[in-house]
């Protein structure tokens, strides 16, 4: 891999997972919030796990794409090489 791949590979994982920390941020901003919100004004009903439990499945599969899988990557990698190794054809 060339230099100016290897990189743009490296700046593709860091920039994916600040997205992933800036997602997370916002997730725990935002149900706490909800959640103020939730214990102020309903007596007795609880609701603010149903967003929590639905936003916070994206969230998790986005750290796991993003911190604990960043693999996704390297196959990425290797497959813009392969195409770029092919000649052109005009369909």
């Amino acid at each position: 891999m060339e230099q100016s791949q290897a990189y743009q590979a490296a700046k593709d994982r860091i920039e994916a997972r600040i997205g992933f920390y800036t997602h997370l941020a916002v997730y725990i901003a935002v149900i706490l919030f909800l959640a103020v919100i939730n214990f102020v004004t309903s007596s007795g009903t609880i609701w603010v796990h149903w967003p929590a439990l639905g936003w916070g499945v994206a969230v998790a599969l986005h750290g796991i794409f993003a911190v604990v899988l960043p693999g996704r990557f390297a196959v990425t990698d290797a497959m813009i090489a392969k195409e770029m190794g092919k000649p052109h054809s005009r369909f």
